[in-house]
């Protein structure tokens, strides 16, 4: 039932360990809407920040899932499905949000989605039933003939 602002502005409160209550005023505080914005400007989610966050289409709310994680501002981020239930056009721009939130940090995502794991890491492990099957970098792993056969769909003649 929180807005767009309201949720970052308590991830930005969290990682500064500022405990708010309903008899404090956050405008004493120096830097909270302005990092609050800048968080959501980065995710491309300024023109919504007065929208209910139960609200927001699928992919807002992934990007705010995303604002919160990056105004805690993490040295490792972890993904599970980051566009799982997304459209094409909706996991382009999710896959060029993470990569502009994302540098300079390590980045984990667990994903089924090939070309998002492709576009996005510079090394791979694949795991199938629970085993390390292969790991290195994307052409290494896109060539390797075991994850082709589990995974990537060999063509045969």
């Amino acid at each position: 039932s929180m807005t767009v602002f309201e949720n970052i502005q308590n991830a930005v409160l969290s990682k500064k360990r500022i405990h708010y209550h309903i008899f404090s005023s956050l405008s004493s505080v120096d830097g909270i809407k302005e990092e609050t914005e800048r968080v959501m400007s980065l995710v491309g989610l300024l023109e919504r920040k007065d929208e209910v966050a139960g609200e927001l289409a699928h992919g807002h709310q992934r990007a705010l899932e995303i604002a919160l994680t990056i105004a805690m501002d993490p040295e490792l981020i972890l993904l599970d499905e980051p566009t799982a239930g997304m459209s094409k056009s909706e996991t382009l721009e999710m896959v060029k949000l993470i990569e502009k939130v994302t540098e300079g940090k390590t980045l984990v995502v667990v994903e089924h989605d090939m070309d998002v794991v492709f576009r996005l890491a510079n090394r791979i492990t694949v795991i199938y039933y629970g085993e390390v099957l292969a790991s290195g970098p994307p052409e290494e792993i896109r060539n390797d003939p075991k994850v082709k056969d589990a995974y990537l769909g060999r063509k045969r003649n």
